[in-house]
């Protein structure tokens, strides 16, 4: 064990004559090559500290300033205007400085407010360019000539090799939308769903909201939004995560699945090793800020914030709200396996392990043939019951002894490891082999998985890896990140031998994982049991499948002249209303990264536009010229609909905090309280793919993930998450529950494929053409013609 290992490193004994001490050279040597790693480290956030706070500017460009003002000491010219002079005459202690002396440190003083002033400046206009998003409402492959003017202005101004963090100081704030827009964009999103007395009433509603309480709430939501970076975000993370009470796992916590058709090593151990490995140099380059920004267009930085926290951060659970714990430098991880909890120390010799070293120990921890302690078999499942029980479980059963000190090592962890026992992943011979994956991934056994950790490594005994993440710290897309990241090091990067094994030499001198010890006390056991209960209950409830669309993808909807998720959405639509015979309140997730601490708002995809082309597709008297008409243009609204609410005039996030104001303000609003009480009967999100570009997938076809998915939001409604995957493929992941006898995510699944079918129909030759040039009427029964 580490303990006796540390022990044979350090001994004293007591004699009569003194105490004679001996110590281990190897251990002086890890101690001191420690210490040199630790500085090391330190030195280098240091100096990317440097680079990203002086970002636009380099140092470099500071000694170029400074030699300049120094050389107008020579040449008799007085750039400064006088100003060298005036800061001549008042530094302090001049009375013992040269004048020669007083003159240079003026000039370098001089020259580096001058150098700071360029600096703020810069990061001015950029942050003012930046604000402009007249580009995104652009036509697709247009750009017009001031797009162009602009664009190059941002790449003159946005420097060379940028760190990870260092556009977020020129990136702009998330604008407060006008209480009218907001309201009419309501309104409009609620039309097609309401009957005529319905929409009358929400009008009502709205007006009195716009000449009562309104404007107060807006000033203050304004005021927040001048002194905060970001007015949505810390709600939205507070008050959206952290204040629920029920279970995260299903309903909060989502997914994200493995390679789909490669396995690199059938070997648990082995491609745990290249996985965890992969994943300490990641997070070693989050820390350093090494990683390379996101940008649109190549060129329009996205907000970094969010990656912040990927690594060290555990949500503490409260009675009333949780807490979010991000630490930083852990040196350890947590490994679960068949009911014990095992310590992994990540680092030796000041170094990381080795993937061969890391296989080592993940072999050694599935050979152990322990058994669990009392009560440890299922601890984790406190985690996926409800908040307040765990809550009030930890402050009684774990705030002192070995269960402290136990939790504290899992809490505290880079992230938590499952080496699970039963194999998993996508086998095109059987039919539900993606449906078993994604619920393993999502609730596992509703105990071997630690869901309040940032993520959780799955590992499964036939190679496959998946993750489990929890949402309040971050989105999607950045473990999205991550994870291609790790994938494309594991595969092209660090490799198998032949056997299947990690390389490099086996280093069996490392000391064994440790065992965390538990006393639980028979009253937490029954609180353990009782959340299990629950959470087995949730977790029972969902059904999943898991759909790989390869009739056609991407590549042929962009050959139809439209935006592909467009193309989805209304296939959504429309297999929704095939479904269930009604339309619903959808929810599609889109992102505000342009801005500073932004994460993510609603586009409302049932727009009127969207009913229409759905009822015309249902209508037989209808013929596909009218259809493909209507379609292009409800994706043309929605387009229009995702753009805005990627540049900050969306919907929900406004209405939201001005709910929250409300509260605050303890001012009541019918039309508020109406607006957040809503069903999303219909929840969608997009998973973004090859965000690194690290792996040509059009070289290697088979390197792609099937990305990942989520829990229902809704007890009568379904949760859908699609993967445009390269040109050829698409991915559905539908969630639903048991539970409500209307939906079934199978059935589901073929609606999509229908539709999609379907709607691919319209775009035959012979339609393209006649819809040219051609406009719709409306007739006085409420259909269209062209």
């Amino acid at each position: 064990m580490a303990e006796a290992h540390q022990a044979v490193g350090f001994q004293f004994t007591v004699r009569p004559d003194g105490v004679d001490l001996k110590l281990s050279q190897e251990v002086i040597k890890n101690i001191y090559l420690s210490g040199v790693t630790a500085w090391k480290k330190k030195a280098i956030q240091f100096k990317n500290s440097i680079l990203t706070g002086v970002y636009p500017a380099s140092p470099s460009s500071w000694l170029i300033v400074v030699i300049t003002m120094m050389s107008s000491l020579y040449t008799r010219l007085d750039p400064s205007l006088g100003m060298i002079d005036a800061i001549k005459e008042n530094i302090p202690y001049r009375d013992y400085m040269s004048v020669q002396t007083r003159a240079v440190l003026s000039a370098i003083l001089l020259a580096t407010g001058l150098w700071l002033f360029l600096i703020y400046l810069l990061r001015y206009i950029l942050k003012a360019l930046l604000s402009y998003h007249g580009w995104i409402f652009e036509s697709h492959g247009k750009m017009s000539t001031s797009t162009k003017v602009w664009l190059r202005l941002v790449k003159m101004l946005s420097g060379r090799r940028p760190l990870l963090y260092s556009f977020q100081a020129s990136l702009p704030r998330l604008p407060v939308p006008s209480v009218d827009d907001t309201v009419h964009r309501y309104l409009e999103s609620v039309h097609p769903l309401l009957d005529n007395h319905q929409y009358s009433q929400m009008e009502i509603l709205a007006n009195e909201f716009k000449e009562s309480v309104a404007t107060q709430l807006q000033r203050y939501l304004i005021l927040k939004s001048w002194w905060a970076t970001n007015y949505v975000s810390d709600w939205w993370e507070q008050y959206i995560y952290l204040r629920g009470r029920s279970s995260i796992m299903v309903n909060s916590n989502f997914y994200i699945m493995d390679l789909l058709y490669v396995t690199p090593t059938h070997r648990q151990a082995a491609r745990t090793g290249n996985v965890v490995h992969a994943m300490l140099q990641y997070r070693r380059k989050l820390e350093r800020g090494e990683h390379t920004p996101l940008r649109a267009l190549g060129t329009v930085p996205m907000c970094s914030t969010q990656m912040e926290r990927m690594f060290n951060t555990t949500r503490i659970p409260g009675i009333e709200t949780d807490i979010v714990q991000h630490l930083t430098d852990r040196k350890h991880l947590v490994v679960f396996h068949k009911g014990r909890f095992f310590q992994v120390w990540l680092y030796t010799g000041g170094r990381h392990l080795l993937p061969n070293e890391l296989e080592t120990q993940f072999q050694r921890i599935l050979n152990d043939t322990s058994e669990p302690q009392p009560g440890e078999l299922k601890l984790a499942a406190l985690t996926a019951g409800n908040r307040v029980p765990w809550a009030q479980a930890r402050v009684k059963y774990f705030s002192q002894g070995v269960n402290k000190i136990s939790l504290d090592a899992i809490e505290s962890a880079a992230f938590f490891l499952t080496l699970d026992d039963e194999p998993q992943g996508y086998d095109p011979a059987k039919s539900n082999s993606l449906d078993s994956y994604a619920k393993s991934l999502l609730h596992g056994k509703c105990y071997d998985r630690w869901f309040d950790k940032s993520f959780t490594l799955v590992s499964y005994p036939n190679g496959k890896i998946g993750i489990n993440a929890e949402h309040s710290w971050a989105d999607a897309p950045i473990v999205g990140h991550m994870l291609e990241y790790v994938l494309a090091t594991d595969c092209f990067h660090l490799g198998y031998t032949e056997e299947g094994h990690c390389k490099g030499d086996v280093n069996k001198g490392l000391p064994y994982p440790t065992r965390l010890q538990w006393q639980i006390p028979e009253e937490c056991k029954e609180v353990i049991e009782s959340s299990y209960l629950s959470a087995k209950q949730i977790a029972d409830d969902v059904d999943f499948h898991g759909y790989l669309f390869t009739e056609f993808g991407k590549g042929l909807i962009k050959k139809c002249r439209t935006s592909p998720d467009a193309f989805i959405q209304l296939a959504l639509q429309l297999a929704q209303f095939r479904d269930q015979g009604v339309f619903c309140l959808t929810y599609e997730s889109s992102m505000t990264r342009m801005f500073r601490d932004g994460r993510t708002e609603t586009v409302r995809s049932c727009t009127s536009e969207a009913v229409e082309f759905v009822r015309a597709m249902e209508d037989t008297e209808a013929t596909n010229i009218q259809r493909l008409a209507l379609f292009r243009r409800a994706a043309d609204k929605h387009q229009s609909m995702y753009r805005l609410a990627m540049t900050g005039s969306g919907i929900d996030r406004h209405l939201l905090c001005l709910y929250i104001m409300s509260k605050y303000l303890g001012v009541d609003s019918p039309f508020l309280e109406k607006v957040l009480s809503e069903p999303w009967r219909l929840s969608t999100s997009q998973t973004p793919q090859q965000q690194l570009n690290l792996v040509d997938i059009n070289k290697f076809p088979k390197y792609v993930s099937a990305g990942g998915g989520f829990g229902p939001v809704a007890d009568d409604g379904y949760g859908v998450s699609y993967i445009i995957v390269g040109e050829n493929l698409i991915t559905f992941h539908i969630s639903s529950k048991f539970s409500c006898p209307d939906t079934d995510s199978y059935r589901f699944g073929q609606h999509i494929r229908k539709a999609m079918l379907d709607i691919q129909v319209l775009f035959k030759p012979e339609n393209h053409k006649m819809t040219e040039n051609m406009k719709c009427t409306h007739l006085q029964n409420g259909k269209k013609y062209i």
